[in-house]
């Protein structure tokens, strides 16, 4: 009796050891069934990111655009133009699918797009710009998740009308020019083009005129093209051409004799600034009227990059009373025990007064920099509006500060020796956009009369 038992207690073990199996093996069936659903019928979209915002269509343009899909992966990239019942593709990229657990196509495209609607064919006005990023997803008719961006755009190839109002007539390196010229349409961008340097232009405050002051550096050679540029939103150039006079300048030469004594007094001054300064104390000066030199340079033209669209000044710019020491666009010799060691420009007037004497804003305008610089020792820049600046330099004290708005002749600091000076002076230049330009034509009134005031009369 007790064996029937026991033969009866372990055949339910095994019947409930078959059940458990069984369940669990469904379970797992189940969990991995619904992990492979999971995977390949998610209903995640693709992201589309553009990294320009495109309102019109005219000239050649490139749209950068990012698509991307972490879970199934990217099946499908098209791009078109869509205007009434025409449709012209533009990109088209398909994937093979590479796996099926697991991400089947690339996870993130940087795509940048060619976009010429005048060769797809679209005509002036109205089209739309569709985009559509589809993934490897079953999901949705085992179509895919899809993902369109349908972006409204105006298709204009008419470029701006640009009339020249007042052309430079003769420019000269290191001097400054201008133009003034309409603009048929509001440009996105408009300005000047010396060869591939760009001098933007700025309203004058008389319908759709603007002025635009360009200048050649001091080492310039006769440029190959000059002409007024406008740029619409689709991107179309407007353009009309002006030739001006080229005529050189005779150059003027200077020697400046090096000692160790302005070495002992000027190098523990750079010292301070750049430590980076190595070997011999004549090593080291050069260092700093080379290196420096172009690295000053440098800011001071990114400085004068940040001019307001305003015109502060008026009239000749005033000189600052004194001997005048050294000229614009002077090439100087330094020289050491008696041999040249050095060749640099000299982009500005020296003028020497009694020392420590008050220097005075030349014209109105906005102060931009004023701070120590290098060769220049502490230096206030002044932006007089519309690419226009003067500089002050080898300062003993700034009695301004960045973002004063100045008057014309309103005490900004006091003369001094600071930077590459071997005596109390003012360095004074003038620049237009960051180019150097002959101070001498600023503080001319009958220069400023023939060159600028009557042309924006002219308008």
């Amino acid at each position: 009796m007790s064996t029937q038992i026991r033969l009866r207690g372990s055949s339910r073990k095994r019947g409930g050891f078959f059940k458990m199996f069984f369940a669990a093996l469904l379970t797992a069936a189940l969990l991995a069934g619904g992990f492979a659903a999971f995977l390949l019928f998610e209903f995640e979209q693709p992201t589309l990111t553009l990294d320009k915002e495109v309102k019109y269509l005219g000239t050649t343009m490139q749209l950068p655009l990012q698509a991307a899909d972490s879970k199934s992966g990217i099946q499908e990239l098209n791009v078109s133009l869509q205007q009434g019942e025409s449709t012209v593709t533009v990109l088209e990229r398909h994937f093979p699918r590479k796996a099926w657990f697991k991400p089947a196509g690339p996870q993130l495209l940087n795509e940048k797009v060619l976009i010429d609607a005048q060769k797809a064919g679209i005509r002036q006005g109205a089209a739309q710009l569709v985009i559509t990023v589809r993934d490897f997803s079953l999901s949705g008719m085992l179509k895919g998740n899809e993902t369109v961006r349908r972006i409204p755009v105006i298709m204009d190839t008419v470029p701006p009308r640009v009339g020249l109002v007042h052309g430079q007539r003769v420019i000269k390196p290191g001097s400054t020019g201008l133009v003034v010229y309409t603009v048929g349409e509001m440009p996105t961008r408009q300005g000047v083009l010396i060869d591939s340097t760009f001098f933007p232009g700025y309203p004058t405050g008389k319908k759709d005129t603007y002025v635009a002051y360009f200048a050649l550096p001091w080492n310039a050679q006769p440029p190959s093209g000059t002409r007024v540029v406008a740029y619409d939103a689709a991107g179309n150039e407007g353009t009309v051409s002006f030739s001006p006079t080229f005529t050189a300048v005779p150059e003027r030469h200077d020697t400046i004799r090096l000692s160790d004594g302005f070495f002992k007094k000027k190098i523990p001054e750079f010292a301070q600034h750049y430590p980076q300064m190595q070997g011999s104390l004549l090593n080291q000066y050069l260092f700093v009227n080379n290196q420096v030199r172009k690295q000053n340079n440098q800011v001071i033209a990114r400085i004068c990059g940040q001019t307001d669209p305003v015109q502060y000044w008026s009239d000749r710019f005033l000189r600052m009373p004194g001997a005048g020491r050294a000229g614009f666009a002077d090439q100087r010799t330094y020289v050491y025990n008696g041999q040249a060691v050095d060749y640099q420009t000299h982009l500005g007037m020296d003028i020497a007064s009694v020392a420590k004497a008050e220097i005075r804003a030349a014209n109105r305008g906005k102060v931009i920099f004023a701070d120590y610089l290098g060769i220049y020792g502490n230096m206030i820049i002044i932006d007089h509006g519309q690419g226009v600046a003067s500089l002050y330099s080898h300062l003993s004290s700034i009695e301004t500060s960045v973002g004063a708005l100045v008057k014309k002749d309103q005490p900004i600091a006091h003369s001094g020796a600071t930077g590459m000076a071997g005596g109390d002076h003012l360095h004074f230049s003038m620049l237009i956009h960051g180019i150097f330009v002959n101070p001498l034509e600023w503080w001319d009134q009958r220069w400023i009369t023939i060159n600028i005031t009557s042309a924006l009369d002219e308008s």
